[in-house]
């Protein structure tokens, strides 16, 4: 049996025990999980530095203080979400219980990204930690020290054999896919999710794929042209512009665009100094392999600012392009790398074709003054997530479910979302052995007459209070009353004429 067997085993023999049923211990392993990130901080940013080149400050900026909140909103709120959910009656169900009641799907695998490695894996297992779930957790082998952390640390905290953690490259990755699941979470790209969804469906097991794409940006004339590219420049190379919504490309009018370039720049300059390259708020891209993919996109495209680039130190420059072309390369696919392609369009309508030209993005951004602009964007265009004038804080806010549609992912989670996301959401309807009558317009033999009655029942929503709900129930006890008496009387005449 091989070690990844051997996890999910041991994930499933836990799950069976019926101990992460329970609303106290689910809470009880997220306070742990919670105390994991007050108290292994500076080990966890020490690993982040290594790989990704994230300052300590940035790393709880972007990565922990995220998780943080998460748990705490699932420690307050779990009750609530767990609790059985009353749903509306029509006439038939009036006197009846009909609810529906979340419940623990059960193993779920959670394989996670290198960005942003605690938070895209972090947060999915708190999810499945709240549902009652086991899980086994699987980091992004390219972020080597941070998964190592995870794999040493994880344990100590949380039950090991609800979610252990399993270490490895695709070799490992493609065993645990063999294993079957209750559920598959994936944050990565379309390409590998393709195969995650193919290896899911032999088991018919449903997945979750947080993907990505190309998250457009249109800059509106009518804005305030310094503070929107402030926003976007902090939106674009935060992380070295290895982020899943980064605003990926610029969509504005010619007659704005040097204004644009001059404003980005400053923005750079503001952020990340200077020199960049010697920063500490400025990553590096996380291997030569895609330090090279990044490059190879800027052979036909001009260079308006930045560009300057060390193979050695996997760094690249916040880069701006100016005139970019369609069928330039780097408008080819996702660019995932500090480069910002600028490429004129005249007016929102050609910027609402050409958005709507390519795959759904997993976030669209619209700069602009006026809720007209706005608004059409809105209407016009389809995207995971849509921002007007800011970048990436929809990420934050917890309230709103963030996942994509189309190539961009399936599936959404954060905050209660995460919750409903890992559950099975099951429909309970309880009933009583009584008022029989009432049933007797679904008996054979079928007339017309019962068809009338059931269409009154069934076709009629009740949404009464608690007097009226008595009322409904004292009518039904009138049919079901002058339902039994017509049969009674049916029955003794034909008796009667027998």
């Amino acid at each position: 049996m091989s070690r990844e067997q051997q996890a999910v085993a041991r994930a499933r023999k836990a799950f069976d025990t019926g101990r992460s049923k329970s609303l106290e211990y689910r809470v009880r392993q997220l306070k742990n999980l919670q105390r994991l990130f007050t108290e292994k901080q500076k080990v966890i940013s020490d690993a982040i530095k290594k790989d990704l080149n994230k300052s300590e400050v940035g790393t709880q900026l972007y990565e922990t203080l995220g998780l943080e909140g998460e748990i705490s909103l699932a420690i307050k709120k779990l009750k609530e979400w767990a609790a059985p959910r009353p749903v509306g009656k029509n006439l038939m169900t009036i006197s009846d219980s009909v609810y529906i009641k979340p419940e623990p799907l059960g193993v779920v695998l959670i394989i996670g990204a290198w960005n942003y490695p605690w938070a895209v894996t972090i947060q999915p297992l708190i999810g499945a930690i709240a549902a009652g779930n086991a899980a086994v957790v699987k980091p992004s082998e390219v972020c080597v020290h941070t998964a190592k952390v995870m794999e040493d640390l994880l344990p100590l905290y949380i039950d090991k054999e609800l979610y252990p953690v399993v270490t490895g490259g695709v070799p490992e990755t493609q065993e645990l896919l063999r294993q079957r699941f209750d559920h598959i979470f994936y944050t990565g790209n379309s390409t590998v999710g393709k195969l995650i969804m193919e290896a899911a469906a032999k088991n018919l097991t449903p997945v979750t794929l947080e993907l990505g794409g190309k998250s457009p940006c249109y800059i509106d004339k009518a804005c305030d042209i310094a503070i929107a590219c402030r926003r976007v420049a902090w939106g674009k190379y935060t992380n070295c512009g290895q982020t899943c919504i980064a605003p990926d490309y610029v969509l504005c009018e010619p007659s704005i665009q040097d204004r644009v370039i001059e404003e980005v720049k400053k923005s750079i300059k503001e952020f990340y100094t200077d020199n960049p390259k010697n920063c500490p708020d400025y990553g590096r891209i996380i291997n030569q392999r895609h330090f090279k993919r990044i490059m190879n996109m800027l052979e036909d495209s001009t260079v308006a600012a930045g560009g300057d680039n060390d193979e050695s130190d996997c760094y690249i420059a916040p880069t701006v392009l100016r005139d970019v072309k369609p069928e330039a390369k780097v408008m080819q696919e996702e660019i995932f790398g500090p480069l910002l392609p600028i490429m004129p369009v005249n007016g929102l309508d050609e910027a609402i074709k050409f958005i709507n030209k390519g795959e759904k993005p997993l976030a669209l951004y619209v700069f602009s003054s006026d809720d007209k602009v706005i608004n059409r964007m809105t209407d016009e265009t389809s995207s995971g997530g849509l921002l007007a004038n800011d970048c990436l804080v929809h990420f934050s806010v917890n309230s709103l479910p963030f996942g994509g549609v189309g190539n961009s992912g399936m599936g959404c989670y954060h905050g209660k979302f995460s919750f409903d996301q890992l559950s099975h959401l099951r429909g309970c309807l309880i009933k009583q052995l009584k008022m029989e009558g009432v049933n007797s317009m679904r008996y054979p033999p079928h007339t017309a007459k019962k068809l009338g009655w059931a269409r009154f029942f069934i076709l009629n929503n009740v949404d009464a209070g608690w007097i009226g709900r008595m009322a409904l129930v004292a009518v039904l006890v009138v049919v079901a009353a002058v339902v039994f008496v017509n049969k009674r009387f049916h029955f003794s005449f034909r008796i009667y004429t027998f």
